[in-house]
């Protein structure tokens, strides 16, 4: 599967689009998450309280549809593409 990062989470990792796997028979947008940290640890702060839950600010789709109802638990398959971004302003 995909992720797709934005503003700083992009600027972290270095990258906006990162491909990663998970070995799991019924894998979970959590699956997902924990494979990317594996691979970009720097993340982990920025994505997670101190308490280890998602940070409630960051908005995280599968493909293109907030999960925000089933979070972490949103059962993804190998072809979805994930995203992640906080909230950004402009003017």
């Amino acid at each position: 599967m995909r992720w797709k990062l934005f503003a700083d989470l992009a600027e972290r990792a270095g990258d906006d689009e990162i491909d990663v796997s998970v070995d799991d028979s019924e894998p979970t947008a959590g699956d997902a998450l924990d494979a990317l940290l594996a691979e970009y640890p720097q993340l982990a702060d920025r994505v997670f309280t101190a308490d280890g839950d998602l940070e409630s600010h960051l908005n995280l789709l599968r493909n293109g549809e907030n999960v925000s109802d089933t979070g972490l638990a949103t059962p993804v398959s190998d072809d979805d593409e994930l995203a992640l971004f906080p909230p950004v302003s402009g003017g």
